[in-house]
């Protein structure tokens, strides 16, 4: 197994595969007991639940039978002989042929069953479209699979994988399984013999503590838990996505990327459809295409092609009526060939195609989950990829606090863990994924509910190095959606600079585990901010330690001296003691506006920060002019206008050209 694997509740699959085979047994899994007590935490079904195997061989219950005495005896009038045991078994068949998979897997393969979790069987159905995805939730699927050659080698044990909080995390199950009246209750394959879906629910069931704690939830967070993509939900309803065409298109060919590169696809309704549609419901998509037309078509409809998107009710049944559905005019009037590139099947199989129009029309939510490509290997775009883990505590000491609530605490809002990262080219696209930790397990405890989070991003000094203490020059670039869904998503265009991201709750005092993740184009070195200033060592001592803290922003430069015809070239260069910063360069102008921001700990309080004007050349760059900073605590906090001045002194000749600055400056360097 992978070091990068996790065994949940520390269960080895070999291990505990090969112990039953020794012991010629089935395995019975202690952790997730085929008992009431992982069917429900609260509502009990309406009857008996029998646990039942898909199969138990003859040759195994006769083997049991011959090897007795090497079991441990139940309690019980007869003795040795494991009788409960073997009744069970005996009458525990579900099937004399069962597979994982029967003629491989399809988003066709599943049925809800009694439980409410639509969500999940969504999401099964996404799964099973991409093959390199679902082979890594059920791995080493060939050599799990049942064999009728090898029945003394089957231990009735399965194991899956899912995407855990950042880490791969391996759950193994028995093959009981939960079953009324001979038949499975919860989410099973339309063909009897196939159980990868019932085992895959049971497992995902172990991992969220019960059957019932599946009832009701996300599809974008099962299909997180089985792939690690980056998951954005749309509200339809506030993009305003049936009205406004062009959002519509973008939207449309948004969704075709990522379903091209293999993302996965949910959507829902939360307002009334009578179109055969289902309130409250999941629909997992299963294809996005442009329908090409025919001439009669192109009269009747007045385009060339048209933008369709294919559904699938994980009931299996009930689909949409509207036009485009199976039975209607539309069709008819499109070629055999066509109709089977599309893969349309005139069936009441739940799987249905729509225009996009009526589907931005009929639907309110839709799910994207992005499979982010971080491989170099690839013909599409690579990300780069950075994930923390990290958790709101809560401390009464203001400096140890980190779980400060929302920007609207403004007390408090900087009271939480705080990560830094860059932005190296002019501009930058950037992912961020947050994600609280699943409260599924909390539900018996009535604290099942996800919290609601979110975060801010602010650019930053360009320099900084220590945690935020006050906002000040610093510029407040984006908000997430503040949410109590399991993970919130921002997609965002950044300028070139600093920016500290700052993932909160909503609300302060909130104690709970995160993971954040951030995708750019080029490397971020995104990490935390612990420290809230340089730390004291000995060789502080001797070289001194900060006495006072500096911040400074420069708006811009105007009335620069012209140095060719288009103007100047000009940059910012900010000098205190040993560092300096420089700003990036503008082009042609001789009014520029640089918003550059940076800090300093100074030791030689004395000593004024330089701030100097250059213009870029290729051999050699011009002074254009300076301003010197006492930059002491008592100075004005406001913005200011500084004339420019030649080298030397406060009282050096002035020179064309004057910048303006904001300055911050305090003897306590955790003010800042």
């Amino acid at each position: 197994m992978s070091s990068s694997v996790q065994l949940f509740r520390d269960q080895k699959y070999q291990e505990l595969k090969g112990q039953c085979i020794d012991q010629r047994r089935l395995f019975e899994d202690p952790e997730f007991p085929a008992s009431d007590e992982s069917l429900f935490y609260m509502r009990a079904p309406p009857r008996k639940v029998e646990w039942k195997r898909p199969k138990v061989t003859d040759a195994l219950l006769v083997m049991r039978l011959l090897h007795t005495r090497r079991f441990p005896p139940r309690a019980g009038r007869h003795g040795c002989l494991d009788i409960w045991i073997f009744d069970r078994d005996l009458g525990g068949r579900l099937c004399e042929d069962p597979h994982l998979f029967v003629n491989g897997i399809s988003s066709h393969d599943l049925h809800q069953g009694t439980l409410g979790n639509c969500w999940f069987v969504a999401a099964c159905s996404c799964l099973a479209l991409q093959e390199t995805l679902w082979q890594k939730v059920i791995p080493d699927f060939k050599e799990q699979e049942w064999d009728p050659k090898k029945t003394e080698k089957y231990a009735g044990i399965f194991r899956f994988r899912f995407w855990c909080f950042g880490e791969w995390t391996e759950v193994v199950v028995d093959d009981l399984l939960p079953t009324m009246d001979g038949k499975l209750i919860y989410c099973h394959s339309n063909v009897k013999n196939e159980f990868w879906s019932a085992l895959l629910e049971k497992a995902y069931a172990k991992l969220a503590g019960s059957y019932e704690a599946l009832d009701g939830g996300s599809a974008a967070d099962a299909i997180v838990d089985f792939t690690g993509a980056v998951a954005e939900s749309i509200d339809l309803i506030q993009g305003r996505y049936k009205e406004i065409i062009s959002e519509q298109m973008k939207l449309f060919e948004d969704l075709l990327k990522v379903h091209e590169r293999g993302g996965l696809i949910s959507c829902s309704i939360t307002m009334e459809t009578k179109m055969g549609l289902i309130i409250g419901h999941a629909y997992s998509v299963t294809a996005i295409q442009k329908l090409r037309l025919g001439e009669r078509l192109i009269l009747s409809f007045k385009a060339e092609k048209l933008f369709m998107i294919r559904l699938r009710n994980p009931w299996g049944k009930r689909e949409w009526n509207g036009a485009w559905s199976d039975n209607s005019e539309e069709w008819k009037k499109v070629s055999n060939s066509e109709r089977k590139r599309l893969g349309l099947t005139v069936e009441n199989d739940g799987e249905f195609w729509m225009t996009f129009e009526d589907w931005c029309k009929n639907f309110t939510d839709v799910d994207i989950c992005r499979i982010v490509n971080t491989s170099y290997f690839s013909v599409h775009k690579t990300w780069e990829k950075k994930m923390m883990r990290g958790a709101w505590t809560k401390n009464s000491e203001p400096l140890l606090n980190r779980s400060g609530g929302c920007f609207d605490n403004r007390e408090t809002f900087l009271q939480n863990p705080q990560y830094i990262f860059d932005v190296k080219k002019t501009e930058d696209k950037v992912l961020v994924s947050l994600q609280q930790e699943d409260r599924r397990r909390y539900k018996k405890e009535g604290k099942g509910e996800s919290i609601p989070i979110g975060f801010e991003i602010l650019k930053v000094e360009d320099n900084r190095s220590y945690r935020l203490h006050k906002l000040t020059v610093q510029e407040r670039v984006a908000t997430s959606m503040y949410i109590n869904t399991r993970t919130v998503f921002l997609k965002r265009v950044l300028k070139q600079g600093r920016y500290v991201l700052i993932p909160t709750t909503y609300h302060p005092g909130i104690v709970t585990k995160f993971v954040l993740r951030l995708f750019t184009d080029v490397p971020s070195k995104l990490r935390e901010l612990k420290a809230d200033k340089p730390e004291m060592t000995c060789w502080s001592l001797l070289c001194g330690y900060p006495r006072r803290v500096t911040q400074i922003k420069i708006h811009s430069a105007e009335d620069l001296q012209k140095q060719d015809r288009s103007g100047a070239d000009p940059y910012v260069l900010i000098k205190c003691e040993n560092q300096q910063v420089r700003s990036a360069i503008q082009q042609d102008t001789t009014s520029a506006v640089f918003d550059t921001q940076v800090i300093f700990y100074r030791k030689n309080i004395d000593s004024p920060i330089v701030v100097q004007v250059w213009n870029s050349n290729v051999l050699c760059d011009q002074f254009l002019g300076q301003a010197l900073l006492a930059a002491s605590p008592g100075d004005p906090r406001e913005q200011q206008t500084l004339q420019l001045r030649g080298r030397g002194s406060r009282e050096a000749a002035e020179v064309p050209g004057r910048i303006t600055v904001k300055v911050f400056s305090s003897d306590d360097l955790v003010e800042l």
